[in-house]
């Protein structure tokens, strides 16, 4: 549509979380709702399949602190493996 801006609309989920889940796990609906959104931030970023921008808009939060997030679930913020830091640190 030439000349139309297109509005990105919001999708709502429904997850259905057994009630023993949620006893066990001690949480609120809402809780719930917030650390489900938080952890599958995390596992799609953790997977690359999410920026870290994309990931915490997801899980709601400023990208800085999305990034903090990471680094208390162990969770690597950057791309560079191993080798290739072995590499970049030996061929100066």
């Amino acid at each position: 549509m030439f000349g139309r801006e297109e509005v990105a609309m919001d999708e709502e989920l429904t997850v259905c979380i057994p009630s023993e889940i949620q006893r066990m796990l001690n949480r609120t609906p809402e809780e719930l709702k917030r650390d489900l959104q938080l952890y599958a931030a995390l596992m799609l970023f953790n997977l690359g399949k999410l920026s870290s921008g994309a990931a915490a808009e997801l899980a709601g939060v400023p990208r800085v602190s999305f990034l903090d997030l990471c680094a208390d679930y162990g969770i690597s913020v950057s791309q560079i493996t191993p080798a290739e830091l072995d590499r970049e640190l030996h061929n100066e």
